[in-house]
């Protein structure tokens, strides 16, 4: 819940992550003075993007529209009453599909211990963006797919379940 309320935002709550984090460091390669994140980078992320390929679409959204009732008590505990977590959901996933497909090296700089895009309109962008972006555009192309079938399961699926008054 506070993971996916946190896409959009400039930071998450890495103690909320629902998933381990993906494993090593960022990889980057140094060439004449020049920062890019490396396909070893891109490829930390392949076991991640092979799972969220096999998930079947239907039956996560089959199972998040079982489960909506306790997403909305929570979202609401979050401190949006009178909202609805599934137009929160929908809003952002399409932020994150809203991600620009970077090819080609993606420039890094380090000012101080960790990597920033070298590009200020890269490193503007939102967590999730980020996140996106640093997993490599072969990825991030396979997770935006699987995103649009889930919006359009949540969004033509049958609704989630009304709250009480």
């Amino acid at each position: 819940m506070v993971t996916v309320d946190n896409l959009p935002r400039k930071k998450t709550a890495v103690e909320r992550r629902p998933v381990k984090a993906t494993a090593g460091q960022t990889a980057a390669t140094s060439q004449g003075g020049i920062t890019t994140l490396s396909e070893e980078n891109y490829a930390r992320y392949a076991p991640l993007v092979r799972l969220v390929q096999s998930t079947d679409t239907k039956q996560l959204a089959a199972t998040y529209f079982r489960f909506y009732p306790l997403f909305q008590l929570t979202y609401d505990d979050l401190g949006y009453p009178g909202e609805y977590f599934n137009d929160r959901l929908v809003a952002v996933i399409d932020h994150l599909l809203e991600t620009p497909d970077v090819r080609g090296p993606v420039k890094l700089v380090q000012p101080k211990v960790f990597f920033e895009y070298a590009d200020p309109s890269l490193e503007a962008r939102s967590a999730g963006q980020k996140l996106l972006i640093r997993m490599g555009s072969t990825n991030a192309t396979q997770i935006k797919a699987k995103l649009r079938e889930l919006k359009n399961e949540v969004t033509t699926g049958r609704d989630p379940a009304p709250r009480s008054p």
